[in-house]
């Protein structure tokens, strides 16, 4: 499963209704399962080219931010739905049309924080040495530090924690957020890693 089908993942948990049990004509879907996914708070950096290690990929990804926020790339290139720049916070939570909206960063829409909350489990997995997620903190829903791009900080720490934007600070004190951590790059687990840390939370 890639990172943007896991968001995709969220999306859905945040609907009204399961879109399966809606289609079937189920309009009292069964309590919702747990829910895994391996990519929280947006990008900041191009695959295998981190922009706090390497100058020149610094400069890219400053460069990209030029157009990433534009009408017409968000709406037409779904990578840059997860182009999350902590720079100029302001500007990504104005034009991005996913990401800044999906984790209530905007606004609280009451129904999605409702739905994420009903769920048994919040499973989330980071790859510690992930080159494609930049900064791989954000797969624990940890970000930059607003207004650089340098320092980071765990999801207890964020905004949307503190201010339980999203019911994951409450969550949290339930028992239903699982950190867990694979060595190797992204998405590279083993049936057997998949089947003894994963299989769990879906029985």
């Amino acid at each position: 499963m890639a990172s943007p089908g896991s968001r995709w993942l969220l999306a859905v948990a945040l609907l009204p209704w399961c879109c399966a049990a809606w289609s079937l004509g189920n309009l009292n879907p069964p309590s919702p399962p747990p829910l895994v996914i391996w990519h929280g708070m947006g990008v900041f950096g191009l695959p295998r080219c981190p922009g706090e290690s390497s100058h020149v990929c610094d400069i890219i990804r400053k460069m990209i931010n030029a157009g990433a926020y534009s009408k017409v790339v968000q709406e037409r290139l779904v990578q840059a739905q997860y182009w999350h720049d902590p720079i100029k916070e302001d500007v990504y939570r104005n034009h991005s049309i996913f990401l800044a909206d999906i984790n209530q960063e905007r606004s609280v829409n009451e129904s999605y924080k409702k739905n994420l909350m009903a769920l048994k489990k919040f499973v989330m997995v980071k790859f510690l040495n992930d080159s494609i997620v930049d900064p791989v903190e954000s797969e624990w829903f940890g970000f930059y530090i607003s207004g650089q791009a340098k320092e980071t900080i765990p999801v207890q720490e964020s905004t949307i924690y503190k201010e339980d934007r999203l019911g994951l600070k409450q969550m949290d004190k339930a028992g239903k957020l699982v950190f867990l951590a694979k060595e190797g790059d992204h998405l590279q687990l083993s049936k057997e890693w998949f089947h003894a840390h994963i299989i769990p939370f879906l029985k």
